[in-house]
């Protein structure tokens, strides 16, 4: 049995940036699957951000 390497998860900040694209799409109401694309993130990291900063993403809105 060979043991692979697990890569090392590291988390990416979010930057003001990312904070204003995530404003705009949830006020265009864009799935939260597109969001995660677009971003390169993860839907549960996206879902948490929103929900820290009081915006609603999905159905949550």
């Amino acid at each position: 049995m060979v043991k692979t390497k697990k890569k090392k998860q590291t988390r990416k900040p979010y930057t003001p940036a990312d904070i204003k694209l995530l404003r705009q799409q949830s006020k265009a109401r864009t799935p939260v699957v597109k969001i995660a694309k677009l971003m390169k993130r993860t839907e549960g990291s996206l879902r948490q951000k929103a929900r820290t900063l009081g915006i609603g993403l999905g159905h949550q809105r």
